[in-house]
């Protein structure tokens, strides 16, 4: 839902457009549109995203050559399947704490949310939820290609999506890509799913996602991150 993020003002301030998408499988837009996110349907969420992604450049909102995005947890496999999908889109993504190897995770039913989770993702026990979670995985997808650049967040102390799930998806990222752009895995060794917390710790993280973007934009991070 929109929420004022005082925050966000470090992007504005630099020219950047902001936009939240309200993609199928987010509750937002009522009931049905949660269901026509979930189970069998869950690729409607990733097409979804890509679809606003284009509406906006095509509309003129931002610049096509510096279009990023960003998303945790669950919102953080979109931002697998995005760059999977279409690396051609982005610039810069951020992947905060991103639930990327589904189907091993769904799998695994001493993970504390394996077996609640089954009612949004379905049970890989079951061959067709199981060809269907793989077909969308992040990790499952990784191929030889070139990818924008990434910061992958994580916390040694994540109860929800472990810290070696974005770590072995970041090792498989580096062994398949085919380009030099960076790829970056940041583990917070103190904090859990939420991240940091606190009132002054809970704006590292963020400063530290916003920097990144911002060096993007100005191309001022090393190797081959300038436009």
């Amino acid at each position: 839902m929109p929420i004022f993020s005082a925050s966000r003002l470090s992007l504005l301030n630099r020219g950047f457009v902001y936009a939240i998408a309200h993609v199928r499988g987010g509750g937002e837009l009522g009931q049905q549109w949660y269901e026509d996110g979930k189970f069998l349907c869950k690729k409607n969420t990733f097409n979804d995203y890509l679809d606003v992604c284009d509406a906006l450049l095509a509309q003129g909102y931002g610049d096509p050559r510096l279009c990023y995005g960003m998303g945790g947890s669950a919102g953080g496999m979109l931002m697998g399947v995005a760059v999977n999908e279409r690396p051609e889109l982005f610039h810069g993504v951020i992947a905060q704490v991103p639930f990327v190897d589904v189907v091993t995770t769904m799998l695994d039913e001493t993970i504390p949310l394996t077996t609640g989770e089954f009612e949004e993702w379905g049970n890989p026990q079951d061959e067709t939820y199981y060809h269907y979670m793989k077909s969308y995985s992040p990790y499952d997808g990784v191929r030889a290609q070139a990818y924008p650049h990434m910061l992958v967040t994580t916390g040694l102390h994540d109860s929800q999506v472990q810290y070696w799930e974005p770590a072995k998806w970041v090792a498989k990222l580096r062994e398949l890509k085919t380009d030099d752009n960076l790829l970056l895995l940041c583990t917070d060794m103190d904090s859990g799913h939420g991240g940091k917390s606190g009132r002054f710790k809970s704006y590292e993280g963020v400063a530290l996602e916003y920097a990144f973007f911002i060096a993007l934009a100005q191309g001022t991070l090393p190797g081959k991150a300038a436009v």
